[in-house]
């Protein structure tokens, strides 16, 4: 798959962008187990054009995370284009528009999946943004607003028609937020269009081997993007590629592999920021993995490990852990 003139490889598996989740150290590490393309958090074009410190941070990319996106969100087409521009100057591989953010704090003020409300808007956006910029543009965007309003095969066609480069497509529907499970069906009808002719990316519960393998064989697409299903466990990237191409499952690690791999993580969080901070922020990563479901007596160790304030503190619950893989 290409997009542009990057050549992704056959069925390449993506990093989705993911706010306080894809910061770069993350992102180096999915890379290094198998993510063929990664994304930044989405960055904010108001914020961007202004300067704030904060925002400008995020456009920070390193060679060894390539190809890299920059996904971009707002609702002014001038504030956006500039935005595009100063995107650009950090020299990314993609740059990516958001259209498809579903909180409210985006959507209710019109942008992200707020965008799905005003079409006309979103093309015209999109289209200045294209002729803005020299990099390849891309959009990712839902199903629709609602369920009553299920425009994205549609909607496929006039993005294309503005000059993106691909479309990633979140398998729901702004109103359901992140419940439910993800409908594919209308991702594969769009993929089927004979008017489409861009890659076409499936987003939404890919959350194992089986599941990504099961996304490309039924629904055709030409990417898959892990969104939520990586926080925690970023050696799934390298257990779906090796799923794709061998069909069978990778061999399990042991226990204290997968723990080093979170220790490593919150090593990387503590050095990009402090240690209050670093630990704050890999909390979510603690919290959502499945490295410690099914352990035994599990919730008070688990509260002790999301309230520890101190690398010393967190790392000396953690290697008190019992690994159930060792247990079996």
């Amino acid at each position: 798959m290409k997009i542009g003139t990057i050549d992704l490889g056959e069925r390449p598996v993506l990093l989705a962008p993911m706010e306080d989740v894809t910061d770069i150290s993350f992102r180096l590490m999915c890379k290094q187990f198998g993510a063929d393309m990664v994304y930044t958090e989405f960055v904010s074009s108001d914020a961007l054009i202004r300067h704030v410190n904060k925002t400008t941070q995020k456009l920070t990319v390193s060679n060894d995370e390539r190809p890299v996106a920059i996904q971009i969100y707002g609702k002014e087409v001038d504030a956006m284009v500039e935005a595009a521009k100063i995107c650009e100057e950090a020299k990314p591989d993609i740059l990516d528009l958001n259209f498809g953010c579903p909180v409210k704090k985006v959507a209710g003020k019109g942008a992200g999946s707020g965008m799905l409300r005003n079409i006309p808007l979103m093309l015209e956006i999109t289209r200045e943004v294209v002729k803005a910029v020299k990099i390849p543009v891309t959009v990712k965007t839902r199903l629709g607003w609602d369920k009553e309003s299920l425009i994205i095969v549609e909607l496929a066609e006039q993005l294309q028609d503005c000059g993106i480069a691909a479309l990633s497509i979140h398998g729901r529907t702004r109103s359901q937020m992140y419940t439910g499970e993800a409908d594919w069906t209308l991702i594969g009808k769009t993929k089927e269009n004979p008017r489409i002719n861009i890659p076409i990316i499936g987003n939404g519960d890919i959350t194992s081997p089986e599941r990504c393998k099961e996304c490309f064989d039924k629904y055709a697409v030409d990417a898959v993007m892990v969104g939520r299903g990586s926080i925690g466990q970023p050696w799934v990237f390298r257990e779906m590629k090796h799923f794709l191409e061998n069909d069978t499952l990778f061999p399990k690690k042991t226990f204290s592999w997968y723990l080093n791999v979170l220790k490593k993580q919150v090593l990387q969080s503590v050095e990009r920021l402090d240690e209050r901070r670093g630990i704050l922020h890999i909390r979510r990563h603690l919290a959502a993995t499945p490295l410690f479901k099914g352990i035994p007596d599990f919730k008070q160790t688990r509260i002790s490990m999301l309230r520890a304030e101190t690398i010393e503190s967190l790392f000396r619950i953690i290697d008190k852990i019992p690994g159930k893989y060792d247990l079996e």
